[in-house]
């Protein structure tokens, strides 16, 4: 018998555990968050939307920024 770990992050502020592996374009999808005018953070640094195919690491703290206009 084969089990899986959950992947557990936490996205602006919330934890989450997901049962399988997913990319992080996938994870955008799954909370309903958008993929398009956003930037994201991952653990403090800027992840670039090239890299958005690539698996969510565990424990990972995603930020998902939006622009904001005004002055």
């Amino acid at each position: 018998m084969t089990s899986t770990i959950p992947i557990g992050v936490t996205v602006n502020g919330v934890d989450h555990e997901f049962p399988e592996p997913l990319s992080v374009r996938e994870l955008l999808a799954r909370l309903e968050l958008p993929c398009q005018g956003v930037a994201l953070a991952v653990d403090g640094a800027v992840f670039s939307k090239s890299r958005w195919d690539e698996p969510v690491g565990r424990g990972w703290t995603i930020e998902v920024l939006t622009a904001v206009q005004g002055g």
